[in-house]
């Protein structure tokens, strides 16, 4: 014997109708089927609508239009599919439903109000159709069928709107029906009797108890229920895209899953199929196919630990608290025996080693009726000033970790605990069960769903992820894009999905939150209609909860670089060739610094200076194990060194730069490599990042041009102009040789942060002597590195070279390393 249970998405229409059939089919040939319907989609909820709305003397028509509307398009959609359907019967049988339905909504529209008895009588008739209808298509296909009446049948106990079955009398009344095997059988879900033989209702998700209960019932060797999902996951897939499906679990972390959020299953539905010990088969009607997930005595026994993470939203958490407390017996007693009274639901409760105060959690919309209950246990001791007044927070959530296997594995809540901080998620209560299968923690429900998503990739270690917004897409934006796409494969690999959210330039900006095409990007920004803002941007992040967002500024914007504080307060990490911020003001210096450490977002430059050699890294590791820089000097800018390499082969001063500006090794304006201000807010960098407290104005710059090139105001008539400085240029490249010199364009910081950027003539012995060609080569004398320095050389300019820095530091915006 098998008992299937079919939810409302499962018999929303004539096909879904049909393919519960087939599987009915399907299944009655390994032996006896009972099933369990609930109403299609949707009308439950009308249902409720309308007594809501009668109540208020609001219009209930269109509820009803919309009902009466879902169940004659089944019908329809049935006659036309199945051949011999009894189309005009069960037509009237819905037609007699809804005009009892209208006048007993008319009585409630006399009345004001609608007893719960009545009420229970409503809101199950979908469920009483889906039956009949089901029956009828059957019997057309050749099925001989048996309907249990479920309120003759299931005895309960309790409320019209919230009852529970009473298994061992509700098994014999069954018995007695003496059911042929060969039949099929049919209940509608929800529905119980009392003790009267009045109709009740089960509560929420009802049907699915309803199917438990039957099951046990039946003796069945399994229960299934037939939802719209493939199983149970590790966790919300519409909040985590990566969760995984489970194969099977046991009851007791499915009870735990169930009670602190899982919309699969209620912790009623599991009760009666483990105190029973009927396995339970969650399975999808859409994908029959799909294997589900088994719950039974003993889940699946992998190598993780935890089984789920699951939340509970929409939380309030009221504090106990006041001197009185320590030592005072009963007090939780009192409390909970309160709440135990009234029918509240606690969800969470911690109470403080020192007995001073106990915290309890329960949905925010019983908020009104716990104050009121509370008060009135304790009024006199609030008004003895033993307890404090209510301390009530709202707008809570309850993540809970959940699995058997965390009972023997060590550092489960390290983990929890850690990804959240990760995230800046601030942790207001913690509760652990006896059983240490479920650990819960109550954070603000703002946060949830980040929170759900950092957990899951830390316990599971699912793929970690960077959203990238690049702004910019000259010369190193375009190459880092390019680069981009052809190591997301790659990265995939190694457990790294990284995504291009956003691409801005000065127009407009392109976004798409789960990943941008970039093999059309160029074209998909042209055509992008919205502007470049942090408002927009950050209103991106929050409603769509991303977890590890970062702004790459490729321009070299000041108007970009002024924003790199707000970009980090916001949650962003920075990472920018851009020298423009670390250059500005040394209050603003300071200001990007603390907004990083107050965000612990992380601000990453290295490719300000040296473009792809790992110069500021470097340095900043000597300088964290103690070291202390001495002296600096080094050739700084790729574009001059290029063109000195070039002087030093005879070729023109014009000409080299010219070259230098074809190859893409110069700034879009080569004033700025000529003028020696590029070199000079690189030196800026370097002595800030060695302590000295300085302003740009403070380098002393050698200019390579006269001041009569000051008034040229445009980068064509500059290029013009140039050729009058090549005599200048070859006389002093000349002097230097004869004397076994080089030039090079060299900045230097010397003991007391005094700093230079000029034309040295350097020799042979110098280990800047043979550098050109675009390289840059930095030496640093340090207390660890003299008298021979640390040197750093490489190609410090280019496209691909300044690109190929950028996605280094990228990289370094992960919050942890995983295994590959």
């Amino acid at each position: 014997m098998r008992v299937l249970k079919f939810g409302g998405t499962s018999v929303e229409n004539a096909e879904c109708f049909l393919r519960v059939a087939d599987i009915m089919e399907s299944n009655v040939q390994q032996g006896q089927v009972a099933t369990v319907l609930s109403a299609p989609a949707k009308i439950t909820n009308h249902l409720v609508e309308m007594i809501e709305k009668t109540i208020r003397g609001q219009n209930a028509f269109p509820n009803i239009k919309n009902a009466e509307y879902i169940f004659n398009e089944l019908l329809k959609g049935l006659a036309k599919i199945q051949p011999g359907f009894d189309y005009e019967e069960q037509k009237l049988r819905v037609d007699l439903e809804f005009s009892h339905l209208k006048k007993v909504m008319h009585g409630i529209k006399l009345l004001g109000q609608c007893p719960d008895s009545i009420n229970a009588a409503i809101i199950c008739c979908g469920e009483k159709l889906s039956v009949t209808i089901m029956k009828a298509l059957l019997l057309v296909r050749g099925h001989e069928v048996t309907v249990i009446d479920p309120v003759k049948k299931l005895l309960a106990v309790g409320h019209y709107l919230e009852s529970s079955v009473d298994i061992a009398e509700s098994k014999r009344r069954i018995f007695d029906i003496q059911i042929p095997p060969q039949n099929m059988i049919l209940m509608a879900g929800l529905i119980a009797g009392n003790k009267h033989g009045e109709l009740v209702v089960l509560g929420r998700n009802g049907s699915d108890y309803s199917a438990a209960v039957l099951a046990a019932c039946l003796n069945a060797d399994c229960c299934e229920i037939w939802t719209d999902v493939d199983g149970i996951y590790t966790c919300d897939p519409c909040q985590v895209p990566d969760a995984r499906l489970l194969k099977s679990m046991s009851y007791q972390e499915a009870m735990e899953l169930s009670y602190f959020g899982a919309k699969v299953l209620h912790p009623r539905t599991i009760a009666p199929i483990a105190q029973f010990q009927i396995p339970c088969l969650i399975k999808n009607t859409a994908n029959p196919q799909a294997p589900g997930t088994l719950i039974c005595g003993e889940g699946e026994n992998n190598e993780n630990p935890v089984k789920g993470i699951t939340n509970l939203n929409n939380m309030v958490m009221f504090n106990i608290s006041g001197p009185g407390m320590k030592g005072m017996v009963g007090m939780a007693a009192r409390v909970f025996s309160a709440m135990s009274r009234t029918g509240i639901s606690v969800v969470l409760i911690t109470q403080s080693s020192s007995e001073y105060s106990i915290s309890f959690c329960v949905p925010q919309s019983e908020q009104e009726r716990v104050r009121l209950v509370l008060e009135e246990e304790f009024y006199m001791e609030i008004k003895d000033n033993l307890l404090d007044v209510l301390e009530v927070t709202e707008q809570l959530a309850v993540i809970s970790v959940v699995g058997d296997g965390m009972r023997t594995q060590y550092g489960i809540s390290s983990k929890l605990f850690s990804a959240l901080a990760r995230a800046h998620i601030n942790i207001i209560a913690i509760a652990q069960c006896s059983s240490e299968r479920s650990i819960s923690v109550v954070v603000s429900n703002t946060d949830v769903i980040t929170g759900v998503r950092v957990v899951h990739q830390m316990l599971f270690d699912t793929d970690q992820v960077i959203e990238v917004f690049v702004v910019g897409v000259g010369g190193v934006g375009s190459a880092l894009l390019s680069q981009l796409q052809r190591q997301q494969r790659w990265l995939k690999r190694k457990h790294i999905d990284l995504r291009v959210c956003g691409i801005a330039n000065s127009r407009a900006i392109l976004t798409n939150v789960h990943g941008i095409d970039l093999s059309n990007w160029k074209g998909a920004l042209a055509d992008a209609k919205d502007k470049f803002n942090l408002g927009y941007l950050s209103r991106l992040v929050k409603d769509y909860h991303l977890l590890n967002p970062v702004i790459v500024d490729c321009t070299s914007s000041q108007t970009v670089a002024d924003q790199y504080a707000d970009f980090l307060s916001d949650g962003f990490h920075v990472v920018t060739p851009n020298k423009k911020a670390n250059t500005s003001s040394w209050d603003y210096y300071q200001q990007i610094r603390t907004a990083a450490a107050k965000a612990r977002r992380k601000f990453l430059y290295d490719t300000n200076v040296g473009a792809g050699l790992p110069v500021i890294e470097n340095l900043q590791n000597l300088l964290h194990a103690g070291d202390e820089l001495i002296k600096f000097s080094g050739i700084l800018s790729g574009s001059l060194s290029f063109i000195f390499g070039k002087l030093d082969e005879g070729i023109l001063l014009s000409e080299a730069t010219k070259m230098a500006c074809e190859m893409g090794f110069t700034e879009p304006d080569p004033r700025e490599d000529l003028s020696g201000i590029d070199v000079a807010r690189k030196i800026l960098i370097l002595a800030r990042e060695a302590g000295y407290k300085l302003e740009l104005n403070d380098i002393d710059i050698e200019p390579l041009l006269p001041a009569s090139f000051n008034a040229i105001t445009n980068v064509d008539e500059f290029m013009k102009c140039l050729p009058d400085l090549d005599k200048l240029f070859t006389t002093r490249v000349a002097k230097a040789r004869n004397e076994g010199k080089v030039l090079r364009f060299v900045g230097i910081i010397e003991e007391g942060g005094i700093c230079k950027v000029k034309i040295e003539a350097v020799d042979s012995n110098d280990p800047l002597y043979k550098v050109k060609n675009g390289e840059n080569a930095l030496a640093f004398y340090s207390r660890y590195y003299q008298p021979i320095p640390l040197v750093l050389r490489g190609y410090g300019a280019g496209n691909d070279v300044t690109a190929a820095g950028v996605f280094a530091d990228l990289l370094r915006t992960l919050s942890w390393k995983l295994g590959v």
